[in-house]
């Protein structure tokens, strides 16, 4: 299994891509449902890769307001981290 170590960095890679635009469609947010949409896509993606605080801070902004400022610093910090 050489090529173990290229295709983790490679789906590492995919998630924080994949996290990174559900953080960007939180941000410029028009509805709540797409607020809703993006934080529920960004809880799953956050749910299959083990990153449990950022899994909790987008179920928190699902059941929130849209456009919070302080869940939306919580969350882009928490994607920072990763």
């Amino acid at each position: 299994m050489g090529d173990e170590p290229a295709l983790i960095a490679e789906l590492r890679e995919a998630f924080l891509d994949g996290a990174k635009r559900s953080f960007a469609t939180l941000r410029t947010a028009e509805s709540g449902d797409v607020w809703i949409a993006a934080a529920l896509r960004l809880k799953g993606l956050a749910a299959s890769f083990g990153a449990v605080r950022l899994m909790a801070l987008a179920g928190e902004a699902a059941e929130g307001q849209p456009r919070d400022a302080a869940i939306l610093r919580k969350i882009g910090r928490a994607i920072e981290r990763l």
